[in-house]
């Protein structure tokens, strides 16, 4: 019998979608408001879903303490009151949309966790905007 946990959390950044190799014209055509030279900022939530068999011992799939630290550590440090495009080193290279954030959170905490666990993560940009990865 599998069972899942999942954890909430949140963190407040900025970030700017464009591409450098296009003109801003370009990023302005496909990104609109969101390629602003100025940044702008999201109140991004997100739940951590892991996946296993609980352990007869303890009767946790997983510690929610200790998933509760991880998340801390891998995506609330990181990531909070940050620039997404200048602070954080894997968007250095990468534009950060929702979707490349939530798989930069999913392989931070995969490579944390069990390899037995299966792994979901959502993320809200807003309220009403969010992504969903399960490493497939």
């Amino acid at each position: 019998m599998k069972v899942t946990v999942s954890r909430k959390a949140h963190f407040n950044a900025a970030h700017r979608l464009y591409r450098k190799d296009w003109t801003f014209d370009q990023n302005d055509a496909v990104f609109g408001k969101c390629n602003n030279p100025n940044f702008h900022g999201h109140n991004y939530e997100l739940i951590v879903s892991v996946t296993g068999k609980i352990n007869p011992e303890t009767g946790y799939v997983m510690d929610i303490k200790d998933l509760s630290n991880l998340i801390f550590e891998e995506v609330e440090q990181p990531f909070d009151h940050k620039n997404l495009n200048l602070d954080v080193a894997e968007f250095a290279n990468l534009n950060p949309t929702a979707e490349n954030i939530v798989v930069v959170i999913w392989n931070k905490i995969k490579k944390r966790i069990k390899p037995e666990f299966d792994l979901e993560v959502v993320l809200y940009e807003t309220p009403r905007n969010f992504v969903t990865y399960n490493g497939k």
